[in-house]
Parts: C-alpha cells; structure tokens; sequence
C-alpha cells in the first residue's frame, strides 16, 4: 500500500511540475478509448461499403492522440524527450492500428 502512495505522490508531483492535471490526463486517455473503438468500427464499416472513409480516420486519429494532446498544449517545462516518447508512441500505436483494421476488413481473426 505504501509503494501505492508513494506512486501516486510522483505522479501528482509530476503534473505539479509539467502544468498538467495527471487525472485529467487519465479521465482523457481512459474516456476517448470508448470514442476511437467506435470510430475504428465506423471505419471498417464505411471501408467495407465503399464510402468514404476520411471522417472516421480522422475521428480515430483525434481520440487516439487526445490525451497527448492534453499534454502538449497544456503542459509547460515538457522536456524535449517527452515529444520523442510521445512521438513514438504515436507511430507505434497507429502501426497497431493499422495492422488490426487492415486484418479486420480482410476478415483476418485478429492477433495483436
């Protein structure tokens, strides 16, 4: 219990540090994976009819990065290695992505 507090003390200190609300950020990083699982499920639909599937890329994308989002324009002091972390995040979680809708329209059971 005590490693619990003791996290959680760090984890508020860092926002302290930074200018961002650590809950916040998690309310938004928890909150949007309802949003990007349906605009991913929009995606594929709009995909498998035929119909443009610009807006849905767009909405996963937004919901994917949303939190980081937060952080970027919110934050301040950021130190430079948490743009690269932050950018890495976001290129290894959109190679994800695309693997898992290019396996779901394929009809492919999905292994990720």
């Amino acid at each position: 219990m005590e490693l619990l507090e003791s996290i959680y003390s760090w984890l508020m200190s860092l926002g302290d540090s930074y200018g961002v609300n650590p809950l916040i950020f998690g309310i938004i990083y928890v909150g949007a994976i309802p949003f990007f699982s349906l605009s991913v499920v929009w995606l594929i639909y709009n995909y498998k009819r035929g119909i443009s599937i610009i807006l849905p890329v767009l909405s996963s994308t937004f919901f994917f990065v949303s939190a980081y989002l937060y952080l970027l324009i919110a934050g301040k002091n950021v130190p430079w290695w948490v743009y690269l972390i932050v950018l890495l995040m976001i290129i290894i979680g959109g190679w994800f992505t695309i693997k898992k809708i290019r396996n779901k329209v394929t009809g492919q059971i999905d292994k990720i």
